[in-house]
């Protein structure tokens, strides 16, 4: 975006618009007394249990405790990021959201270059569905008749086709003023630099385009109808379109139900499509690529439940594998993954029109959970009656759950495991507990320094769950839960480990809060909604701060004082830093490590 939404028109917007308006074009509400109040649109209920406040412009469900103004209603029941929200809300009072910076030519040009790529793509879209229609298009129509797709499905899917000439959209763009370079940029036309021509990347295919979660078009994938390799092709990585951060069907799973709770991760989008046409709507499809820690975090925000659906040969079971690493550290409290395969020889699209949707749906239904494909992934071609064979077994269970977030899954997790092998719970869970060089050392040398000053002396009140916070944790806390209090750290920001990617983060957060932008936590956090950094301030300020009022200003200051005088030597902070980020990622530190990172701590210095 062009420049910082200022957070007094923040402010303004919201003083105008009414949140019950907001919510009641997307829920249904009934007038309760001074409030309105429905079912709540974030989880499943009978009986409503969300409120709607018009003289508070506030909203809150008693049941599974969502709660906000409308920027953040807009934000997650429209999966919307922070500037896309405000600007949404602005545009249906009429008013233009200004940018502090706007002026800046580099920001203008990126902002330009946005609008064009998605300009450009939605008109190449338009093109390809009116030449499906064209006689040039009967051989992709029968194709889809073929697979039994109907009108309705094609079009809730904006099917279309890519005539097999060689420049039949490049001619098309170009009559409409559209640059060569500008097709190239985005992934419509390839150019060859040994002989400099330039032609269509798509030809004589059926064309998937694939859309973003507002619905705009953001590149394409085409299915060949000739004997043309490869037999899929996607659009290469452009300004607007990342190949491992989107996910085919998401919008249109989207369209056909707000409320979805759960989503199937099949491979292509045949088979999205082809379980759409069978009424089954909540299927994504990944872009060529494995399932990220990014695609599944932005899944979780949407649903409480993920399906990984594998084919049930060895190479679906080792991309089983590559789900499960990347899923475990998504796992918190209150989510759940399955793991799905399908006979030999069937993929979703076969599998489904054989058997129907019902039995299908019933496939999902009892796919196999995280537990279970764990253990077993675990156990293939062991023969755990050997002491060897249950160490190994151990010892790979044991890498999965040092992975998993703390919480009960983890536990349970590893009750089961004891009881697998026989080893006593606890012995397991002091091999998956953090090293034993605590986060504390550095504080305790500061303490025993600083004793003369007890006034900024840092406590360890920084919260009530969640294990201990690190000392710059503890910085971000109070400036989350009390955003006045960044008058009181240094200009200029010299005082930061900057090797930290908590200080980093820190160092973000100050910005925005001097900046005069988001003076309020709320807002804050909106500005990093969707992303890991968002995460990790959303839990800070779910943490209870036990900090007394008073005292919090002089817990900042001791800790601002104690980064100020006692810093690493830079030639050892890799390091340290290294060692420090094994140890939080719950790996144990070997006794050679473990003194080496007690002789670099004792290294601290004013």
């Amino acid at each position: 975006m062009a420049g910082q939404i200022p957070q007094r028109f923040i402010d303004d917007l919201l003083a105008r618009v009414d949140v019950v308006e907001v919510v009641g074009e997307r829920v249904t509400l009934k007038k309760a007394g001074r409030n309105h109040s429905g079912l709540c649109p974030f989880h499943q209920e009978k009986s409503p249990s969300f409120t709607v406040s018009a003289d508070k412009q506030f909203y809150h469900c008693f049941g599974c405790g969502a709660h906000g103004n409308a920027l953040r209603f807009l934000m997650e029941y429209d999966k919307l990021r922070f500037p896309e929200a405000v600007e949404q809300l602005a545009a249906r009072l009429g008013m233009e959201v200004p940018r502090e910076g706007a002026d800046d030519p580099r920001a203008q040009a990126h902002e330009r270059k946005r609008k064009e790529g998605v300009n450009l793509l939605e008109l190449a879209g338009s093109y390809y569905r009116e030449r499906l229609k064209m006689p040039e298009g009967e051989g992709a129509r029968r194709y889809l008749a073929a697979r039994g797709l109907s009108p309705e499905v094609q079009q809730a899917f904006a099917i279309g086709y890519a005539p097999a000439g060689w420049e039949a959209l490049k001619g098309h763009l170009a009559e409409r003023g559209i640059s060569e370079a500008v097709q190239i940029e985005y992934g419509l036309l390839v150019h060859r630099e040994e002989s400099g021509r330039t032609y269509d990347r798509f030809r004589d295919r059926v064309m998937f385009p694939i859309r973003d979660i507002r619905g705009r078009t953001i590149a394409f994938g085409g299915r060949v109808l000739g004997d043309a390799k490869p037999k899929y092709l996607n659009s290469p990585e452009t300004p607007v379109f990342h190949k491992g951060r989107e996910l085919y069907g998401l919008f249109e799973a989207r369209q056909a139900n707000s409320r979805l709770e759960r989503l199937v991760i099949v491979e292509g989008y045949m088979d999205v499509v082809a379980l759409a046409q069978f009424g089954i709507r909540n299927a994504v499809a990944t872009l060529g690529t494995s399932t990220s820690e990014e695609h599944l975090g932005r899944l979780f925000r949407m649903v409480g439940e993920v399906v990984f659906c594998f084919d049930g040969d060895q190479a679906g079971r080792q991309a089983a594998a590559r789900a499960l690493q990347a899923v475990l550290p998504q796992m918190i409290d209150g989510r759940q993954a399955r793991f799905m395969f399908l006979p030999e020889g069937e993929d979703p699209d076969s599998l489904v029109r054989r058997e129907g949707s019902g039995a299908f749906a019933d496939r999902i239904t009892c796919a196999s959970p995280l537990s279970e494909f764990l253990f077993d992934h675990a156990a293939e071609g062991r023969d755990l009656a050997t002491i060897e064979s249950r160490e190994r077994f151990a010892s790979q269970v044991l890498s999965a759950i040092g992975k998993l977030p703390e919480g009960v899954l983890k536990s349970l997790l590893l009750t089961e495991l004891s009881r697998r092998t026989g080893v006593a719970q606890s012995r397991f869970e002091a091999l998956v507990a953090p090293g034993d060089v605590p986060e504390a050392e550095p504080a305790r040398a500061a303490r025993s320094e600083r004793d003369t000053v007890p006034r900024t002396r840092p406590s360890r009140g920084g919260g009530s769950s969640g294990g201990a916070l690190s000392l710059m944790g503890r910085v971000l806390q109070l400036l989350v839960h009390e955003p006045r209090l960044v008058s009181r750290l240094p200009e200029g920001g010299d005082w930061y480990p900057m090797q930290d990617p908590e200080a980093q983060l820190c160092h973000e957060v100050e910005r925005l809060l001097r900046a005069g932008r988001y003076r309020s936590a709320q807002v804050l956090l909106a500005h990093f909604h969707g992303t890991p950094e968002g995460e990790r301030l959303t839990e800070l300020a779910r943490r209870e701060l036990l900090i007394p009022s008073e005292a919090r200003a002089a817990e900042l200051d001791g800790l601002v004082e104690h980064f100020r005088r006692y810093r690493l030597k830079p030639s050892h902070q890799e390091e340290v830093d290294a060692l420090l980020s094994k140890q939080q990622r719950g790996e144990r530190l070997s006794q050679e490590e473990r003194q080496h990172l007690m002789e670099l701590l004792t290294e601290l210095k004013g």
